[in-house]
């Protein structure tokens, strides 16, 4: 079982680059990044986590910008996002952007894909709060379109694009592609329908969900030996990471503070006996 990170970086943080390199030193199987744009000041929207909303929220770099430089100074590191506001992307820009990145890490790069949860911020970026799931879908459609072997169209229902040259290729033809969000009937239909796994935060109730996901994942014809469950932003614990083991997840992001160089590196050391 890999075991990955995940942290909110920002411009109070460590680098990204330094990060990267302590990282992959250490043997962690890669870092995973989070996004927001924007954090609207006269919210509505509460925190899922329950309370004020975390300073970093604000503050969070862009992840592709952070990734791009974690890939330049790592060589084995595995890359991703965890996850990408996809409804509040451009599609055509977003599909260049990923495979970019992918390209030029050597294929190191996992798209995580969430729906997100700050009303105010989607609204920004003018999205339907009600339609954000259906936008999305269709978004990672028209990606997949422009990062197809050969010149593909796609019109779908909100978005769409001409049969183009489209150039770099993703490394493996398309980025693993990974949905965060709550278990649940709609997510697990949309797993099944375009994605390669799920992307649970905290990794509770598993051992009840995964066997339903997989149900679903086999009726649409989904071969049992492709889903991919990566629990996300874990606080670990020995007990914790063997019962992830016997549910048979390939990989483990555990959450780190975002936090200096001095006070962080000692948590990676920690961290290293779980590798």
């Amino acid at each position: 079982m890999r075991i990955s990170a995940t942290i909110f970086l920002t411009d109070e943080t460590i680098t990204p680059v330094r990060l990267a390199r302590e990282l992959e030193e250490r043997g962690f199987a890669g870092l995973y990044l989070p996004e927001h744009t924007h954090i609207p000041v006269s919210r509505e929207s509460p925190y899922p986590g329950g309370g004020d909303l975390p300073r970093e929220y604000g503050r969070t770099l862009d992840p592709f910008v952070a990734l791009a430089q974690a890939a330049a100074v790592t060589e084995r590191l595995a890359l991703g996002t965890g996850i990408t506001l996809v409804a509040q992307h451009d599609p055509i820009d977003l599909a260049k952007q990923v495979a970019t990145l992918d390209h030029l890490s050597g294929g190191r790069f996992t798209l995580g894909v969430g729906f997100g949860w700050n009303k105010e911020e989607a609204a920004d970026h003018g999205v339907d709060w009600s339609t954000r799931r259906d936008l999305a879908r269709d978004r990672v459609a028209l990606m997949r379109a422009l990062w197809a072997p050969a010149p593909t169209a796609h019109e779908g229902g909100f978005n769409s694009v001409r049969a183009s040259e489209a150039h770099p290729k993703p490394a493996g033809g398309a980025p693993r592609i990974l949905l965060g969000g709550a278990a649940g009937p709609r997510l697990f239909a949309d797993i099944a329908a375009y994605a390669d796994g799920w992307m649970p935060i905290g990794g509770r109730g598993l051992a009840e969900s995964i066997p339903v996901l997989r149900g679903v994942w086999e009726e649409a014809g989904r071969d049992p030996e492709d889903l991919q469950v990566v629990p996300y932003a874990v606080l670990p614990s020995t007990g914790k990471l063997a019962h992830y083991a016997s549910l048979d997840v390939p990989e483990v992001v555990l959450q780190l503070p975002p936090s200096t160089p001095e006070e962080l590196l000692p948590l990676l050391d920690e961290y290293t006996t779980y590798l």
